[in-house]
C-alpha cells in the first residue's frame, strides 16, 4: 500500500498541476477576446470627445469605429486558417503584440489621421488574436462536459463583453480622457501575453511543406474587407449608392474567384470541404440572425436611452448590466446543464424565445418609459436568452469541424457575428432612420418620431430572430454522441454520431 501512494501521488499532482494550467489558460484566452469585445463598444462613448480634440469632421470620424470594423472581419478567415498551418498559439499571441502596440498608437494619436491608421491596424490584431480562440479551447477540453463549460465563459466575455465596455469606456472617458481606451489594453494585454506563453499548449500545425496559397489568401482577404466596407458604410453612403454597390459587387466577383482557385489549388488556404459542414454553416446562418437581433437591441437600444430617455454614458452602461448578469449566471453552468437535460436546439430555442420576448417588450417602451419594470425585465430576458442560445450554437458549430480545420471553422463562426452584425445593424438602423423620418413628416414630434423609428426596428429584428428559431430546427438537430456524453461526463467515442451528417 505505500508503494501504491508513493507511486499515485506524483501522477495525482502532476494530472492536479495539468488541469489548473488548462483552466487558467482558458482565463487567459478569455482576457484576450474581452479586450477585442470592449473594443467594439468601449469607444463608442468617446467619440464626441475624440471629436473636439483630433478636430474631426462627422464624416471621417464614423472611421474610427468602421475602420477597426472593416479590417477586424477582413482578416479573420485568413487568420484561423493560419493557426491551422503555423500553430494556434504562435497566431494568438502574435495578434496579442498587434493589438497591445496598436493601442498605445491609439491612445497617443494627435491627429484624425493617425488614430484612423492605428484603429486600422488594431482590428487586424484583433481579428488574428480572437481567430482561434475557440479552436484553441476546442483542443485544450476534448470532453464534452468540460468543453460546454469552457464555452459558457467564453460565450459571457463575447455576449457580455459589450455593455462592460459602454459602461467603462464612460467612466475612462469621464474620469480621466479618452486616450485611456486605448491605454487600458496594455497591462491587460502583457498579462496575457506572459500567461498565454507560459500557459497555452501549443498545437501541430499542418506545416508550410506544400507552400502558401498566396492568391487564395489575398483574395478572400479583399472579399471580406470590401464586403465588410460595403456593409458598414452604407449607412452614411446609402445601400444603393455607387460606393456601396461597388465594394458590394467587387466583393462578390473577389469570393467567386476565390472559390474558383481553393477548388483547383493543391493546398488551399480553406478547403471546400469546410462549407459541406452542414451544423457549421446552419449554426452560422441561426448565429447570425441572433446576432442581428441583439446587436439591434443593444445599440439601438443605447440611442434611445441616450436620444430619448436622456441617460449619460455611466447610466447607459448600468441599465444593460442585467443583460451582463443574465449572461453570466446562465455561463456558469446553468446552460450546459440545460443542454445535457433538454437537448442542444430545445435550449437553443428556448433561448432566442426569450430574445424575442426582451425585444417586443422594448417595441412597446414609450417616450417616458420608466426603468423598472420594462427595460429592466426586457434586458433581462435578453441576457437570458443569448446566455441560452451561445453556449449550444458554439458547441454544434464546432463539434464537427475535423480537428486540422478547427482554425478555420473558428474563424468562419467570427466571421458569420461580424458580418450578419454588421449586415442587421445597417439595415436596422435604415429602417429606424426611414420610420423615424417618415413620422417626423407626418408631424409627430422628434422624440415620438425617434421611438416609433426604434419600435419597428425591433420589430424586425424579432422577426430575425424567429427566423432563427425555424432555421435551427430544420438544419440543426440535437447531437446525439454529444448529448449522452455531456450527462455522462465523457468523450464522445469515436463512430458515434456527433451531428447529423452533411
Amino acid at each position: 500500500m505505500p508503494t501504491i501512494t508513493s507511486q499515485t501521488r506524483p501522477f495525482s499532482t502532476a494530472s492536479a498541476r495539468s488541469e489548473r494550467r488548462r483552466w487558467i489558460a482558458l482565463a487567459v484566452l478569455c482576457l484576450g477576446q474581452l479586450m477585442m469585445v470592449l473594443d467594439a463598444t468601449i469607444v463608442n462613448v468617446a467619440l464626441p470627445s475624440i471629436q473636439r480634440e483630433l478636430h474631426f469632421s462627422q464624416a471621417n470620424l464614423t472611421w474610427v469605429i468602421d475602420g477597426y470594423l472593416i479590417t477586424f472581419g477582413g482578416f479573420l478567415l485568413l487568420a484561423g486558417r493560419f493557426g491551422d498551418l503555423v500553430g494556434r498559439k504562435r497566431v494568438f499571441l502574435t495578434g496579442l503584440v498587434l493589438f497591445v502596440g496598436s493601442s498605445v498608437l491609439c491612445g497617443l494619436s494627435a491627429s484624425g489621421t493617425m488614430l484612423i491608421a492605428a484603429r486600422l491596424l488594431q482590428g487586424v490584431g484583433g481579428a488574428v488574436a480572437s481567430s482561434v480562440i475557440l479552436a484553441i479551447i476546442v483542443t485544450e477540453f476534448p470532453e464534452r462536459a468540460e468543453q460546454a463549460r469552457a464555452m459558457g465563459m467564453y460565450a459571457f466575455v463575447s455576449a457580455g463583453g459589450g455593455s462592460i465596455g459602454l459602461l467603462a469606456g464612460g467612466a475612462l472617458t469621464q474620469s480621466l480622457s479618452w486616450h485611456w481606451i486605448f491605454f487600458v489594453n496594455v497591462p491587460i494585454g502583457i498579462v496575457a501575453f506572459v500567461l498565454g506563453w507560459m500557459l497555452i499548449e501549443e498545437n501541430e500545425g499542418l506545416g508550410l511543406a506544400g507552400g502558401v496559397d498566396v492568391l487564395g489568401s489575398v483574395l478572400v482577404t479583399l472579399a471580406t474587407m470590401f464586403g465588410a466596407f460595403a456593409i458598414v458604410k452604407s449607412g452614411e453612403y446609402g445601400l444603393h449608392s455607387a460606393r456601396t454597390l461597388g465594394a458590394a459587387g467587387a466583393s462578390l466577383a473577389l469570393l467567386a474567384g476565390f472559390l474558383v482557385v481553393e477548388g483547383r489549388v493543391a493546398n488551399p488556404i480553406m478547403p471546400l470541404r469546410i462549407l459541406r459542414l452542414r451544423t457549421l454553416m446552419g449554426s452560422s446562418l441561426v448565429r447570425g440572425l441572433l446576432v442581428t437581433g441583439m446587436f439591434s437591441a443593444f445599440f439601438l437600444g443605447a440611442l434611445y436611452l441616450e436620444r430619448v430617455l436622456g441617460y449619460d454614458a455611466i447610466d447607459t452602461g448600468l441599465a444593460f448590466m442585467p443583460l451582463t448578469v443574465a449572461i453570466a449566471v446562465m455561463s456558469v453552468g446553468v446552460a450546459a446543464r440545460a443542454v445535457g437535460r433538454f437537448g442542444a436546439v430545445p435550449t437553443l430555442a428556448a433561448g432566442l424565445c426569450a430574445i424575442i420576448t426582451g425585444l417586443l417588450l422594448l417595441a412597446f417602451q414609450g417616450v417616458h418609459a420608466s426603468y423598472f419594470p420594462g427595460l429592466f425585465i426586457a434586458f433581462l430576458a435578453l441576457g437570458l436568452g443569448a446566455g441560452s442560445s451561445f453556449l449550444p450554437l458554439l458547441t454544434i458549430g464546432m463539434a464537427d469541424a475535423p480537428p486540422r480545420d478547427a482554425g478555420l471553422a473558428s474563424g468562419i463562426i467570427n466571421v458569420s457575428v461580424q458580418l450578419f452584425g454588421a449586415i442587421g445593424l445597417a439595415a436596422l438602423g435604415t429602417v429606424a432612420t426611414d420610420h423615424t423620418k417618415a413620422l417626423k413628416a407626418a408631424g409627430h414630434p422628434l422624440l415620438a418620431s425617434l421611438t416609433g423609428g426604434y419600435h419597428l426596428a425591433y420589430l424586425v429584428a424579432s422577426a430575425c430572430v424567429a427566423a432563427g428559431i425555424l432555421a435551427a430546427f430544420r438544419f440543426l438537430r440535437p447531437p446525439a454522441g454529444a448529448q449522452r456524453a455531456i450527462e455522462a461526463d465523457e468523450p464522445v467515442r469515436e463512430g458515434e454520431p456527433d451531428l447529423i451528417a452533411a
